[in-house]
Formats: structure tokens, C-alpha cells, sequence
């Protein structure tokens, strides 16, 4: 009895100490690929790459970016979805997460309940922008002119239920106005539209945007936000310019599959908001208009949260059925 005791004694000991070995392996042990659901060269991709270096050199592993583009960002949302829990695929989480989750019957996903959402990086406005020789040269103006020709103006965006396509309904609900909406293909082809006088006016992507107003191609009428842009600081904000109780912002964030453990999101939204400190990952985000914003988990999971009510809130204004 004695001998048999023993040998579970010892063997239960080795148990113990494999699972410690297990637990003092620290993550992470190999490279991690962090899945962008959009185009190389968007304003998501980069910000992802300047973060992923900075994030690369604290954990001391490979951050691969893996670009997903399609669907509105529903193809890489739901390769993520289906990934292990393991810390090793990560996403770049976004407003149109939230938004897919009205926009679409089946997007192939659940934002709320098949992520965990490690944390914010930054927010961004959109842009109220004409082109650079329209006669429309105050948001103040174009309400005047929408007002007088009800359903005769044209406004793009980058496709049906994007934020920017309703984000322009509730703006002409909130003035009493109607307009014509001509769809696209991204924001891109939306500014190179306006550029180009196919449209009138539109709400864009400020990352977008901002080199043609800044060339001097397309005029800023207003920002979405609730405060002036610091990279225009003379363009005012939608209730500045007459446009009160219509604020819209798009954020982004990193998010994991769900399943994934408290001590590697804890670890994960640490290392993330000490990669927002650095100076090079300020200068990339705000030379794209947009603004480092760090978060809890728990905060970030609200904001998503919120964007899904939002976006109930503006298919009702645009009377937007889900596809």
C-alpha cells in the first residue's frame, strides 16, 4: 500500500509541475497574425501596421497583417470569429462591425457575442466636403440650397449602409431636407466623385478627405464630431454650422475570438495601450485625422454596443431595410 501510495504521490507531482510549466511558458511563443478586413494602403491598414510594430516590439514576436477585404468587412470578421481562442488572431474591429450587425440578415457573425474586444485605438470624424469650385461654400449655404430644391441635390457615399449613407440621412432628416443618393464603391471613389463634380456634396472618411482639401480639390463645409478637428482647425463642427444633435464618429480597435482567456485580454489591452503611447503611432493616426483613444475592454465592447443602437436609429431615418 505503501509503495502504491508513492507512486501516485510522485505522479500527481509530475501533473502539477506540467501544468506549472504550461502556465510559466509565457505568451506569446510565436508570430500572431492580426487580420485587417479592408485594402491594403486604407487608412485601417496603415494605422494596424504602425500599431503592429509597436506592439511587435513589446511582445517581442512577429505581428503579421493579413488583409480580408470584402463584404464590408464581414469576410475577415468571420474567419476571426472561427479562430482559435489562443491569442494568436487578432482583428481590426470597427464601426461597420457594429453597423453589419443591422445591415445584413446574416452576416455570418455576432459582433457582441464572437469576440472579445481588447481595446480602442482611435476615433475619427467624417467630413461634410463639395468640390473646391461649387458655389456651395458654408454648410450654412448647402442647407439653404437643399431646403429650396428638395430631392434635386445629389450626395455620394462608399455603398448602401455605410455610415456615411446614413449618416447623410439622418443630417437632411435633422434640416427637413431630401436629396438624391448616388452609391459607390468605398469612400475613395465617393472623394474622387466629388473631386471630379459627379456629385454635390458628401459626407466622407476625414483620412480620405483631407488631401484634397488640402490641395485645395474638394472644401470642407463641417466636421461630425462634436469638437473642431485639430488638422482643420477652421472648419466648424455640424452644430456650428446649424446642424445641431447630429454627431457622428467611426472608431476602430483590436478585438480577439471569443473564448479567449481574462488574463490574455488583460495582457493583450495592456500591451495595446502601451503601443497607443508611442510618438510615432500619435503622429500616423493624427496625420490621418483621427484621434488615439485607449480604452478598457468593457469600454470598448459599449462602443459597440452604442453603434449598434446608432445604426437602428439611422436604417429607421433612411428607411433602410436589412440585406
Amino acid at each position: 500500500m505503501t509503495k502504491a501510495r508513492n507512486i501516485r504521490w510522485i505522479l500527481a507531482a509530475a501533473a502539477v509541475m506540467l501544468v506549472s510549466a504550461a502556465h510559466s511558458q509565457e505568451w506569446p511563443t510565436r508570430p500572431i497574425k492580426w487580420v485587417v478586413p479592408y485594402l491594403p494602403g486604407t487608412a485601417p491598414d496603415t494605422i494596424v501596421r504602425v500599431v503592429g510594430d509597436a506592439m511587435r516590439d513589446i511582445l517581442k514576436q512577429p505581428v503579421v497583417v493579413e488583409n480580408r477585404a470584402g463584404a464590408a468587412g464581414n469576410i475577415g470578421a468571420q474567419q476571426v470569429a472561427r479562430a482559435p481562442a489562443d491569442g494568436y488572431t487578432w482583428i481590426y474591429s470597427a464601426t461597420t462591425m457594429a453597423t453589419s450587425m443591422r445591415m445584413y440578415k446574416n452576416p455570418g457573425y455576432d459582433a457582441l457575442n464572437d469576440f472579445r474586444h481588447v481595446g480602442r485605438i482611435s476615433r475619427s470624424d467624417l467630413l461634410l466636403v463639395v468640390p473646391a469650385d461649387s458655389e456651395i461654400k458654408s454648410a450654412r449655404t448647402l442647407i439653404e440650397k437643399l431646403r429650396q430644391n428638395p430631392g434635386k441635390l445629389n450626395y455620394g457615399s462608399g455603398g448602401i449602409g455605410t455610415p456615411a449613407h446614413m449618416g447623410t440621412e439622418l443630417l437632411l432628416n435633422a434640416i427637413g431636407a431630401e436629396a438624391m443618393h448616388v452609391p459607390f464603391k468605398g469612400a475613395s471613389e465617393t472623394a474622387n466623385a466629388l473631386v471630379g463634380k459627379q456629385i454635390e456634396f458628401g459626407l466622407t472618411i476625414f483620412a480620405v478627405s483631407l488631401p484634397h482639401v488640402q490641395t485645395a480639390r474638394l472644401t470642407a463645409l463641417a466636421v461630425t464630431a462634436p469638437r473642431r478637428n485639430p488638422r482643420l482647425p477652421d472648419v466648424p463642427t455640424l452644430a456650428e454650422a446649424g446642424i445641431p444633435g447630429v454627431s457622428l464618429v467611426s472608431f476602430g480597435g483590436l478585438s480577439v475570438p471569443a473564448g479567449t482567456q481574462d488574463r490574455l485580454v488583460n495582457r493583450l489591452n495592456e500591451v495595446l495601450n502601451r503601443a497607443l503611447e508611442r510618438p510615432e503611432v500619435r503622429a500616423k493616426v493624427e496625420s490621418l485625422g483621427g484621434a488615439i483613444a485607449p480604452s478598457t475592454p468593457e469600454q470598448y465592447a459599449e462602443d459597440l454596443k452604442a453603434e449598434i443602437a446608432l445604426t437602428e436609429r439611422m436604417m429607421r431615418v433612411a428607411k433602410l431595410e436589412a440585406q
